[in-house]
């Protein structure tokens, strides 16, 4: 079996070592987020193979739900810089990027001096971020993609691992701004969260309305999330795992010879979408304690990584069809 890397290779037996102990932290933080967050495994599961890719992700879910509890607990048990935002229809850039104050010293002379805004974090909470105007949601678009903010003509870098976790509720339309096309692509994925099962929220109303609570506790640093990130970049890639994702992504864009695509879909992922899945199905991979992906990680990722890529037609839309609906049929037909 050929395989594809992308990376500087490294011995077989390094992989192993390095993977290894990755594999005891990431159990370690996933037994840490237990704690706190009761069910939504997959939810828990999602959020940090976007974490460990290095990417931004989108949280989808009506309120109540844990979508900020879960940030805050994994700003704690990965030992972030946490900041978050709450987005309103009055929020301005400024007051996410930061702003240039004139001071004056002793000497009478005058100067700008830059005060960084919340944006200056190693994880960013965006919270209902649909609720902020057009212009000021263009403003995380630069730091998601570039890692660097632009104010009055200078260059500020952010601070590495630098990550964007936004949530949404999708029953609120009014006083909302839907996210555009283009921010909606930085994010690695779109992770949609649901009602809990009946054992998690009793467990839910036990734990959680007594007198004492349980608490997040640190496990990692940034440093050791980043030298992860680095692993998982080097991790080898099956060509049979490259072509799935190939296929996959093609066979979602009309015009590409798929006639039930192109009856309902009015547009497609772009390549950005396929980098995507590789990068994400090599976290799953040791996320699960393997090596390398391999096409199941790709079927199982294909619904939160291409949803918020894609847009149906009307007909399809008048039919009851939904994306997940037609990322499920062509997750199939690999």
């Amino acid at each position: 079996m050929s395989v594809i890397v992308t990376e500087s290779p490294i011995s077989e037996k390094d992989m192993v070592e390095q993977a290894e102990r990755a594999l005891a932290d990431i159990s370690r933080v996933r037994e840490g987020v237990g704690k706190v967050i009761f069910g939504q495994e997959s939810v828990v599961e999602r959020t940090l193979v976007a974490l460990l890719a290095g990417g931004h992700a989108l949280l989808v879910g009506v309120p109540g739900l844990a979508k900020t509890k879960l940030v805050e607990t994994l700003g704690v048990v990965l030992g972030l810089d946490s900041r978050r935002i709450q987005f309103t229809p009055d929020l301005m850039p400024s007051d996410i990027l930061g702003s240039e104050v004139m001071e004056q010293d002793e000497n009478g002379r005058r100067s700008f001096r830059f005060i960084p805004g919340p944006v200056f974090a190693q994880l960013l909470m965006a919270d209902e971020i649909n609720r902020a105007s057009p212009r000021t949601q263009s403003a995380l678009l630069q730091s998601m993609q570039e890692y660097h903010v632009t104010v009055a003509g200078q260059r500020y870098d952010l601070p590495a691992p630098f990550h964007v976790l936004a949530t949404q509720n999708p029953l609120e339309q009014e006083g909302t701004y839907p996210l555009p096309e283009a921010q909606l692509d930085r994010f690695l994925m779109q992770i949609d969260i649901l009602y809990p099962d009946l054992d998690a929220e009793r467990r839910i109303l036990l734990e959680t309305t007594g007198t004492s609570e349980a608490r997040a506790a640190n496990v990692v640093g940034p440093e050791r999330l980043k030298e992860i990130q680095t692993l998982i970049r080097r991790m080898p890639v099956p060509e049979s795992v490259v072509e799935a994702i190939l296929k996959l992504v093609r066979s979602a864009r009309p015009g590409q010879g798929e006639a039930e695509t192109d009856r309902d879909v009015a547009w497609g992922p772009g390549p950005r979408a396929s980098q995507a899945l590789t990068l994400c199905a090599r976290a799953r991979a040791l996320y699960d304690g393997r090596l390398a992906p391999s096409v199941d990680d790709v079927k199982a990722l294909a619904e939160p990584v291409l949803q918020h890529r894609m847009a149906l037609t009307f007909a399809a839309r008048a039919e009851g069809m939904g994306v997940r609906d037609v990322v499920a049929r062509l997750a199939k037909a690999l």
